[in-house]
């Protein structure tokens, strides 16, 4: 059975070239390297994390190795998806790209409509996979657990009471997950504030002077709100990021080395595939396949603060 097609288009002038789709979230936890990825994971690897407890000791004139050294590991599993979608071409020879697709009776999808299911695709995969990082339930099609669902399980992961954030109490709440922070992560490089849009938003008012933190009344050089072009933001020297998968009201405190995405060959993910079914069954089908591995896990929860 086909994929139900609807084209309800009207020709109206000169046919741009485009197709204009509904904006997509965009998979910026990947796309900005966010989090490690580790590519190459057939099936299952093991992440190895070692714990030591005071190393240094007093000095003697003998080797003594009375240190604690403890190796456990977490085992990061992916898990298959797929993309599958079948099209008529009978279905656009009335529309008003019909002359792209030839004349003859044996004919193809409009190239330009090809170009944009393609990419249109890859884009839906994307927002599937930022979404599934941060908050998938792997008994639900389509998802594999997200990091919100690893850390609630988790009684290592350090938990801060959240609340309805806005621009009156953000910095409030954004100074509660920093408190939060185990003293052996502050100051680390990598480690990273992961926030959701409504957090973001509401930073940057207060940053511009409209929330009750705000600095001053027009904020950052007395520009107000205009003060933010997308720049980087930093909360007590901490980056801040925006991920468009993570729920409202819910933020995480991580190293981005803590944290890993794992799939088979990352080119996967990039990689759709057309094919015509004519010259294989004598139908008018096209098929579109997408399949790509992928899976989370991340390496020590008690490096990891859960605001929810």
């Amino acid at each position: 059975m086909a994929t139900t097609t609807s084209i309800t288009t009207t020709y109206a002038g000169e046919f741009a070239g485009k197709y204009i789709a509904a904006a997509l979230l965009s998979g910026t936890t990947l796309e900005k390297g966010l989090i490690s990825i580790k590519p190459n994971v057939k099936y299952k690897e093991v992440i190895k994390k070692i714990a030591t407890d005071d190393i240094v000791k007093n000095g003697t004139c003998d080797f003594d190795p009375t240190s604690t050294l403890t190796l456990t590991e977490r085992v990061l599993q992916t898990e298959e998806f797929q993309v599958n979608l079948q099209l008529c071409k009978k279905d656009f020879r009335t529309d008003w790209e019909a002359v792209q697709m030839g004349y003859s009776v044996y004919d193809n999808l409009p190239p330009s409509f090809t170009d944009f299911l393609l990419a249109h695709v890859a884009e839906q995969v994307a927002q599937r996979i930022e979404t599934n990082i941060w908050a998938g339930v792997n008994a639900t099609a389509g998802q594999f657990d997200g990091f919100t669902t690893l850390f609630a399980a988790d009684a290592d992961v350090v938990d801060v009471a959240a609340a309805n954030v806005n621009a009156a109490n953000v910095i409030e709440e954004l100074g509660k997950v920093a408190d939060a922070i185990p003293a052996v992560l502050y100051g680390k490089e990598d480690l990273t504030i992961y926030v959701p849009q409504n957090v973001a938003k509401a930073y940057v008012r207060a940053l511009g002077g409209f929330g009750a933190s705000g600095l001053g009344a027009q904020g950052m050089d007395n520009k107000g709100t205009m003060w933010y072009g997308s720049q980087d933001l930093y909360f007590d020297g901490i980056r801040v990021a925006m991920v468009n998968g993570l729920p409202s009201n819910k933020m995480v405190a991580a190293q981005s080395s803590n944290l890993y995405f794992g799939t088979g060959l990352f080119s996967d993910h990039n990689e759709v595939k057309v094919l015509d079914m004519g010259d294989l069954d004598g139908s008018q089908n096209v098929r579109v396949i997408m399949r790509f591995t992928a899976g989370l896990q991340y390496g020590i929860g008690a490096e990891v603060v859960y605001y929810a």
